[in-house]
């Protein structure tokens, strides 16, 4: 199994995303059972925000943790509005109280925004003391926010990464390596489904007997430091991720997928979602 060093602990290189989840509450039983799968097949890393639903993605993962706790790396987010040295700590309560919890094993910044990044800190700092939060991070963070941001106790940067969108790669994922931090990949397999329908990754799955998205969380996988946080919903969605955790490509498949899908030469902006 493909697996990362994060705040101390070995976890999957693939765990499970909630964008989207508990927005309608006909999906609600099927996106908790989703997550406890996943669980159970080794997705224990699981990521939300108070954004995803307005709060109603933690209340899914709030039902989903009810007696797995214990077994769940659980990942949460701050809205920037709400990312003030008071703003934060409240807006952490009431993730805890959505998600039934007593602690968020890593807290991180949406994206930046209007408040110093220092009292978002400071206050990240306070919940870590009064055992609210194990660790925090950020997301949305190009290399510049990294260096100005200059602080050892971040735990990671989750970003916009995939094999369609590797602009991280020319710098922030090289320097994230450098020091020792992973990187979380959202939106692991794309947006829209192009990357899905590739020829070249098509002809990789089939030869490995695996689906287009499988080789793309597998690619991910390989990259070092990368944990890929895609969502499922369906059982066989659930499985076909978890089975991406074993999938390992080889030299000739990687030079195919930089072939049709090329690695950065120059910087590029940070593409976000």
């Amino acid at each position: 199994m493909h697996t990362v060093h994060l705040a101390n602990q070995t976890l999957p290189a693939i765990g499970q995303g909630t964008w989207r989840m508990g927005e309608r509450a006909s999906e609600q039983k099927a996106e908790v059972a989703a997550l406890r799968q996943g669980v159970e097949l080794g997705m224990t890393l699981i990521d939300t925000a108070e954004m995803y639903g307005e709060g109603g993605a933690e209340e899914i993962v709030g039902q989903a943790l009810q007696g797995i706790r214990d077994q769940v790396y659980l990942v949460s987010k701050v809205y920037p509005h709400n990312a003030s040295r008071h703003g934060t700590i409240e807006a952490c309560e009431r993730s805890l109280k959505r998600l039934r919890t007593d602690t968020i094993d890593l807290y991180l910044l949406h994206w930046r925004g209007q408040h110093p990044l220092e009292e978002t800190v400071e206050a990240f700092e306070r919940l870590r003391e009064q055992g609210k939060i194990g660790r925090w991070g950020v997301s949305n963070f190009d290399l510049d926010d990294m260096h100005e941001l200059a602080n050892p106790t971040c735990a990671t940067n989750q970003v916009l990464y995939s094999l369609e969108q590797r602009g991280v790669g020319f710098d922030l994922l090289p320097w994230c390596q450098q020091q020792g931090m992973p990187l979380m990949a959202y939106c692991p397999v794309g947006q829209g489904g192009r990357l899905l329908v590739d020829a070249t990754l098509c002809q990789i799955a089939e030869r490995r007997n695996a689906t287009p998205a499988q080789v793309a969380l597998a690619w991910l996988a390989q990259q070092g430091g990368v944990i890929a946080i895609p969502k499922a919903v369906t059982p066989a969605h659930v499985r076909a991720n978890a089975a991406a955790l074993e999938l390992t490509l080889d030299a000739a498949d990687l030079r195919l997928l930089d072939g049709v899908f090329p690695p950065p030469t120059r910087k590029r902006p940070l593409a976000m979602v």
